[in-house]
């Protein structure tokens, strides 16, 4: 079929044209977003969840509403060898410029100006080409304690926020990468906000291994956040993320052709793109039909194999290599680290520190004590198909 006409989105973090299965999720954010702006109690999200979940496109979905309600919306990716202070001060600077231009806020919004000079003069930002020429404002953000500083910030935007009849939403994806200490931060900046009852909002979003890590930097962070898990989807809205888009290019598929996608897939939103996009394109007419899907598992799976799965194992040493394909062998997870070290021959505390670095990485999480499985679905197939013999 025309491939002008492909509905499908296979991509990271690209909108798909039918957002299935995330009714509450959304709804969840709806009403926590106007809730906030009313100065009523909310939490803010953090939305968990393997790769290829659609948590992204969820942040984006977020943001986009949040603009709708009055918000000033931020976005940034969790960085892994950037500090925290570097991605946010751009981000803070250019909420204030807006707020600044509002009669009711100017004066809140120049003070809290005033403080991102102090903040980013003591913590070193490396602005680029961005400046903030106004004096520093003494005695706020400038203590060169994150926790302190950060609480002092978020507070000045919140405050010219709500002198503007406005909020602000801060949107972090891959949380999992910040540092302890930036984690911390956050946590204790958004106490100190929801304590004041001024509109600012996170929503964040991560691997599985997020909520944990939100609690060693804060114990009350589990009172502080909604943790919504995002999986895979299930089998009626998995069928409706392939039927509709479909049937509004006014084509059809069959039945058994999208239960065949269902199976491939395992429900996984990023993979149903994939199929979909490949289905449709292996069509010579509709019906889209069982053939077509299997013609476009072969496309779909090279794919995938020459980019969502060969750019993370990129990212691994030879010897994380090895452990991951020792992972794999050992069939479909979660495994036991202890079978890990005993596929590989080696005692489970000398692999403790590289399981930690795939960890870091990303890679892989633990799901509860003793067990590890990917953070990206179907990898291990991948390893099995490309990985047959020892040597990596």
């Amino acid at each position: 079929m025309d491939p002008v006409r492909n509905p499908f989105a296979p991509g990271a973090g690209s909108q798909p044209p039918e957002l299935a299965g995330r009714d509450s999720i959304v709804t969840s954010a709806e009403t926590a977003l106007q809730r906030i702006l009313r100065g009523r109690h909310d939490r803010s999200q953090m939305l968990l969840g393997l790769r290829g979940t659609g948590k992204t496109v969820l942040l984006n979905t977020i943001g986009n509403l949040a603009e709708d309600f009055g918000y000033l919306t931020s976005f940034i990716e969790g960085p892994e060898d950037k500090p925290l202070t570097d991605l946010l001060y751009p981000r803070m600077q250019q909420v204030l410029r807006k707020l600044s231009l509002i009669e009711s806020a100017k004066e809140k919004a120049h003070r809290a100006t005033r403080a991102l000079r102090s903040f980013a003069s003591v913590f070193k930002v490396k602005v680029g080409d961005f400046s903030v020429s106004v004096d520093p404002e003494p005695g706020i953000a400038d203590s060169g304690n994150l926790e302190y500083d950060l609480s002092d910030m978020f507070t000045a935007i919140g405050q010219a926020a709500k002198a503007a009849g406005k909020g602000w939403c801060l949107l972090i994806d891959e949380v999992q990468y910040l540092k302890e200490p930036e984690l911390a931060a956050l946590i204790v900046a958004l106490h100190r906000i929801g304590q004041k009852q001024l509109p600012v909002m996170l929503f964040g979003a991560g691997l599985p291994q997020l909520a944990g890590l939100s609690g060693d930097a804060k114990s009350y962070a589990e009172r502080l956040f909604l943790f919504q898990n995002v999986g895979p989807l299930d089998a009626e809205a998995a069928r409706r993320a392939i039927e509709m888009p479909i049937a509004e290019e006014e084509e059809e598929i069959e039945s058994a052709a999208t239960d065949r996608i269902l199976a491939l897939t395992g429900g996984y939103p990023y993979f149903l793109q994939e199929w979909g996009y490949q289905a449709w394109n292996a069509a010579e007419a509709s019906p889209i039909d069982l053939a077509d899907v299997e013609t476009a598992t072969v496309a779909a799976l090279a794919r995938l194999d020459e980019g969502f799965f060969q750019v993370r194992f990129d990212r691994l040493t030879p010897k994380e290599r090895e452990y991951v394909i020792a992972m794999s062998r050992l069939g479909k997870g979660p495994y036991r680290s202890s079978e890990v070290a005993e596929k590989l021959g080696e005692p489970p505390n000398r692999l403790g520190p590289r399981r930690a670095r795939i960890i870091a990485k990303g890679m892989i999480y633990s799901p509860q004590y003793g067990d590890i499985d990917f953070t990206v679905p179907m990898f291990d197939d991948y390893l099995r198909r490309h990985w047959k013999s020892p040597d990596v």
